[in-house]
């Protein structure tokens, strides 16, 4: 039975990512801060969940805290790391920038310090689409050059994805990067777009619609992307003997190190997001339009093709279904 350890199994992606894995005959270990940056009750109520399984343990514990969690990576010897665990939220980056620099960058050096010290058969880390801030040419593609972050968040996911080659390169420790485009679904963030307009449109309270509606996402549902993190797994990178890689791989030439999108490969429009929600909650949002939110940017977009090729898999959940899922376990969660 392989043994996985999985960082922020308390969060929303790690708790469906754990839930799905241990479905399917793994090992899990979890290892989660329970910060308070949302309400700790839908941590711990995640945990609860994930600990009725009898092959799930968890520790809780900081990321910084090296010692703790070498401590617990030494007990566990899990031989695949998936790194969830992060400050997230690009708006709150604004707000306090160090808590990104703590978490994300010192944080994640742990983690690959441990993968690096227990000789781990693959490292997985999680980045975000972020990284490919004020890049116009779309849909995006691993290959594109990504140096142009716009906020202090995107910044240290790609200086993770950094820190992660160069200790590929030095210790020749497989690793995967994962970018992300815009996830939803049941157990979401509560500061996630759709979490916050179903809420406040129950309530009868306006949502906040940034750059007039004028935005495009990438929405990928939380199971699609749990299964293709899962698949992954398997997909571990090689370093290339001849320094040669295969069009359209984002392998690196000295390194077994690789990015992949995880995304839906398909462009929404904001308002048609809203209007599907509004369909299904049977009653109209309270509009306020605004401009542009500081450090955002106005359109995301995944080329997928990467992660079909390496392992058969494509998101395809339609934006609709997904946004049925949510509203039917908010409802159930909150009695609503």
């Amino acid at each position: 039975m392989k043994r996985i350890l999985i960082t922020g199994t308390a969060g929303f992606i790690g708790f469906h990512l754990a839930k799905l894995l241990l479905a399917e005959g793994f090992r899990v270990h979890g290892y989660d801060g329970m910060t308070d940056y949302y309400d700790v009750r839908l941590k711990q109520r995640r945990h609860q969940m994930l600990l009725l399984a009898p092959n799930f343990s968890m520790t809780e514990g900081m990321l910084e805290d090296q010692t703790l969690f070498d401590r617990m990576a030494d007990n566990f010897a899990p031989e695949v790391i998936v790194h969830l665990a992060a400050q997230a939220g690009v708006r709150y980056s604004l707000e306090n920038p160090r808590a990104y620099l703590d978490s994300n960058v010192i944080g994640t050096f742990n983690v690959m310090e441990a993968a690096r010290r227990l000789k781990v058969a693959h490292l997985l880390m999680a980045s975000t689409s972020s990284v490919y801030g004020g890049n116009k040419d779309m849909p995006f593609i691993e290959t594109s050059k990504a140096d142009t972050q716009l906020t202090i968040y995107a910044a240290t996911k790609k200086a993770t994805e950094s820190m992660g080659h160069a200790y590929a390169h030095l210790w020749n420790l497989p690793t995967t990067m994962f970018r992300f485009f815009t996830v939803y679904g049941p157990w979401g963030r509560p500061d996630l777009a759709l979490y916050k307009f179903v809420d406040a449109i129950l309530d009868g309270r306006p949502i906040d619609i940034y750059n007039n509606g004028d935005m495009y996402r990438d929405f990928t549902y939380v199971d699609d992307l749990v299964r293709a993190i899962m698949l992954l797994i398997d997909a571990v990178p090689v370093r290339p003997a001849d320094g040669v890689v295969p069009e359209g791989d984002s392998l690196s030439p000295v390194a077994p190190f690789r990015v992949v999108n995880i995304g839906n490969s398909d462009k929404v429009r904001l308002l048609d997001f809203v209007d599907a929600i509004e369909d299904c909650l049977g009653r109209k949002a309270v509009r306020n339009y605004m401009g542009m939110q500081m450090g955002d940017v106005p359109a995301t977009w995944a080329n997928a093709e990467l992660l079909k090729a390496l392992t058969g898999y494509r998101p395809q959940t339609d934006f609709r279904v997904g946004i049925v899922q949510f509203v039917t376990w908010f409802r159930d969660y909150y009695g609503k």
